[in-house]
């Protein structure tokens, strides 16, 4: 089935070029100009993935609030900002949110297509054949990889596709410590170190909400992060 990218991009030079070269990888493409324009259309199905900019026309910051819309309606769709703004400030505003990636719109062409790619083989992860048993017990923590689904002694946290994939990284090897670099590479992201401290607290922040004495996930200073079980580091 062929994917549906939605662009929402206030210039329309910019939006045609990313949709020129999303048209090219075989997906489908629809173009808005702004977060009206947007809401409109996804009122009756969302897209696939959605890549979005802050700024959009007189909505200064008309991007996160769209973020926000869109992340109340599904935990799981795959949403990128590509934007102008830099600053570490709008990075952690737009991770915070719920993002699933963050890039600058000096980035190439071809890596606006890997990351979109490499969201895309990780939700179909929710297609796949249904495994029995395809689940991991840590401790009070249950991981379903066939659904994406994560619950915390039996209630559910709605986990993102990135904050999903992290988490799963730090859970293959309770009390393990995991750098910055080994989470990139075992979540498939491509993040500054800033980013991956963002996932990480707000992965912290939907355990808390859950479970206020959440404790498991370990800062280990100036070395990573770790999974501890129920508070007790395992050997």
């Amino acid at each position: 089935m062929v994917k549906t990218v939605a662009v929402v991009e206030d210039e329309a030079t910019l939006r045609e070029n990313y949709a020129d070269a999303l048209r090219l990888q075989g997906y489908q493409v629809r173009g808005y100009a702004n977060r009206s324009e947007a809401l409109q259309a996804f009122g009756s199905q969302l897209p696939d993935l959605v890549l979005l900019d802050i700024s959009l026309e007189d909505e200064i910051d008309g991007g996160f609030d769209l973020c926000r819309e869109l992340r109340a309606r599904s935990s799981q769709l795959p949403i990128i900002f590509l934007t102008a703004r830099d600053s570490d400030l709008d990075t952690i505003s737009g991770l915070r949110l719920g993002a699933d990636d963050y890039l600058t719109k000096n980035v190439s062409l071809a890596h606006l297509n890997a990351r979109v790619a490499a969201l895309f083989r990780r939700q179909e992860a929710l297609l796949s054949p249904q495994v029995e048993d395809n689940a991991l017990q840590v401790g009070s923590l249950n991981v379903d990889l066939n659904r994406l689904q994560v619950r915390w002694r039996t209630l559910a946290v709605d986990l993102t596709l990135t904050e999903f994939w992290l988490l799963h990284s730090l859970i293959r090897f309770p009390g393990h410590v995991k750098n910055r670099e080994q989470l990139m590479r075992e979540a498939n992201v491509v993040v500054d170190d800033s980013t991956i401290t963002s996932h990480i607290k707000r992965i912290r922040k939907k355990f808390l909400l859950v479970d206020t004495s959440f404790d498991s996930i370990e800062t280990v200073y100036g070395m990573g992060y770790r999974w501890v079980t129920d508070g007790v580091e395992e050997p």
